[in-house]
């Protein structure tokens, strides 16, 4: 047999395919309707709200963690009301100014990540028309 009957009988083997897309990437994900973009942000809205209300409890959770164990601690180490009133007083004011940082920066942390997908979006919607 000669080179070329070989080269041609391996070519009529391989059937030719229509041009695939990039991986990853279809025809149908390519394309974002008006009321798909819609639907999508209101979601994406209505995520970004149920996170903000649960991260809304984290600092009276966290005063009422702490307020919690110290007046037991000090109940059984059987400190006068006055004392121990006081005490819990400045122990809840406190720890609510610690929830309330620990939930500031999870926003941040949030709106970091946030902007990095919206980077992110950006390159690759941009990817495509060039």
């Amino acid at each position: 047999m000669d080179w070329e009957e070989k080269n041609s009988e391996e070519t009529a083997e391989t059937p030719e395919t229509e041009e695939e897309p990039e991986e990853g990437l279809e025809p149908e994900d390519e394309i974002e309707t008006a009321a798909e973009r819609e639907a999508r942000e209101k979601r994406e809205e209505e995520e970004r709200q149920a996170k903000a209300r649960k991260r809304r409890l984290i600092p009276p959770f966290v005063m009422l963690l702490a307020g919690a164990v110290v007046s037991i601690y000090m109940r059984i180490l059987r400190y006068d009301l006055q004392t121990m009133l006081t005490v819990l007083l400045c122990v809840l004011l406190g720890f609510y100014f610690v929830g309330r940082i620990l939930q500031i920066m999870l926003d941040r942390f949030e709106q970091q990540i946030e902007e990095a997908h919206m980077e992110e979006g950006e390159v690759i919607e941009k990817e495509p028309s060039e």
